[in-house]
């Protein structure tokens, strides 16, 4: 079985040229950094701060944080050099595709859709929580929960959901124009949340600034989970008794604040919809990093600066909301609940948008069923675009989403991970490509940058890599049992007669 044969960099530039299933290229280098933005500027930079200083590393989840921008900032130069050879839809796919073979790409892709699919269906969902906080805030008796018989269903997610969907449809030019104001508009709230905030911190807060290393139980009454079923899979593996603080609490801090870095990868989908790509792409890349790590640094400094991690970890779910309600600044949850409420609201639409990217690339190359990459008059995905929205709205209305956040962390780390050694492989293979951008110090750079990516994996808990496991599976049962046997690199003159033949790599030699 040649499972590991791999597509030129001509043949993927041909086929999104290909009649029917090719996109519109209408997004400038704005569109693309704030489309970035609008992904890691959600409920994350409101929460998930306040969590990895209360459960992982106190004070010290300030250099989580720094960890966590140093790994996404050189794997985004990954993402850009590589986007600056191949600017088409599949983003990590399509990379690895070109770089390590058919089922390398298919578990890279399999991954990405993992991602895009829980973190769709888990920011729809606290969407809809931020919303009837919000609500009730403001005194307005409503809520968005219908029990229909033994369901209870929340329609919250389905009318954000079904919203952008209709926007993404019509165009993904109209989409990007909303998600612009919106991005600039929770930035402001951002920004005057933080300069607000640091009138209430404190030196003394900060010390120590790495607590001492605790037994995880310590920490439980705040509704952190225990068990060996929570516990980094490095700690389990060798033999630690679980722990917060310390060390280890900081690269698992490390790891959980991953999730706010996820941006970039869903602007690399976006590719084969950018004006001059080669230029824009990587512009749009690492404007959007450097945008989201000043950000998440200036709320991890005011978060931990406010009130004492103790306090924190006190709390069940604590956030940034919980800091300001300890030092008395109540006035500020409603400036922070309808920043989160916007925040969330282009969140929404970027991913759904990451999503199908994903899926139309694979299905474009005969892995799932070809009929999915059809795309309308409009040049979008339109058929797809629906099917995944109907899909990520039910899973984030009916179900019990929020635990499987972690899984979005897993997913784009396991990518983020092959992108970056892709880069060494594809300079030794083909050094005459152009790029307009390179990752400085390669082969190093790009092979540290996939160790630490591995390393936080590592860092994640064991139920996580159970959960990715069994995805792993189910994913490999799809590719041997139909993504193999219909894969356009098997059989493409049959299935595309109308693309040119110098362009694809002759199945006989692989």
């Amino acid at each position: 079985m040649h499972v590991l044969r791999k597509k030129t960099i001509e043949r993927s530039l041909a086929e999104s040229k290909e009649s029917g299933h090719s996109l519109k290229r209408t997004l400038h280098t704005r569109d693309l950094a704030f489309m970035g933005v609008a992904v890691a500027v959600g409920a994350g930079i409101f929460s998930v701060g306040a969590q990895a200083v209360a459960f992982h590393a106190g004070p010290a989840a300030i250099i989580s944080f720094l960890i966590a921008a140093v790994v996404c900032g050189c794997a985004a130069l990954c993402y850009a050099e590589l986007s600056s050879v191949a600017p088409v839809a599949g983003s990590a796919y399509t990379f690895t595709y070109s770089t390590m073979g058919e089922l390398i790409a298919w578990i890279i892709g399999w991954d990405m859709i993992l991602e895009m699919l829980m973190a769709g269906s888990v920011i729809s969902k606290y969407w809809s929580v931020y919303v009837n906080d919000f609500l009730r805030l403001l005194g307005v008796g409503i809520t968005t929960l219908v029990k229909i018989g033994p369901i209870t269903v929340d329609f919250a997610p389905i009318v954000v959901i079904a919203f952008f969907t209709v926007l993404l449809v019509l165009g993904t030019e109209i989409g990007s124009h909303v998600n612009n104001v919106l991005a600039i508009v929770k930035i402001a709230i951002v920004l005057f949340v933080v300069i607000a905030g640091f009138f209430y911190v404190k030196a003394s807060n900060f010390v120590p600034f790495i607590p001492p290393s605790e037994p995880a139980t310590a920490v439980s009454a705040g509704g952190s989970e225990t068990g060996v079923w929570f516990q980094p899979l490095f700690q389990w593996v060798s033999g630690q008794a679980p722990s917060v603080y310390g060390i280890s609490g900081i690269i698992s801090g490390a790891a959980l604040v991953f999730f706010a870095f996820i941006g970039f990868d869903v602007v690399a989908t976006a590719s084969e919809e950018a004006v001059d790509p080669k230029k824009t792409v990587p512009r749009g890349i690492t404007l959007g990093v450097v945008m989201v790590t000043i950000l998440y640094i200036l709320v991890a400094i005011v978060t931990t600066g406010m009130v004492s991690y103790k306090q924190l970890a006190a709390v069940k779910e604590p956030s940034l909301t919980t800091a300001f309600e300890l030092v008395g600044a109540n006035w500020a949850a409603k400036v922070i609940a309808l920043g989160i409420v916007i925040g969330l609201t282009t969140v929404v639409m970027v991913l759904l948008l990451g999503l199908t990217r994903i899926i139309f690339a694979m299905s474009r190359d005969g892995l799932l069923p070809r009929s999915l990459s059809r795309t309308s008059k409009r040049g979008t995905p339109a058929r797809l675009q629906i099917a995944g929205s109907i899909v990520v709205a039910i899973l984030a209305s009916t179900f019990d989403v929020t635990v499987l956040s972690d899984m979005v962390n897993i997913g784009t780390l396991s990518a983020f991970m092959l992108v970056s050694l892709s880069i060494p492989i594809l300079r030794r293979s083909r050094p005459d490509l152009e790029r307009t951008i390179k990752v400085p110090g390669s082969p190093v750079i790009p092979i540290l940058t996939s160790l630490a990516c591995l390393w936080l994996m590592l860092n994640l808990s064991l139920l996580t890599w159970a959960r990715f496991l069994v995805w792993l599976a189910v994913g490999f049962v799809i590719y041997f049992s139909y993504s193999y046997r219909h894969s356009l690199l098997r059989s493409d003159t049959e299935l595309m007669p109308n693309l040119q033949e110098e362009v694809i790599e002759p199945t006989t030699k692989q």
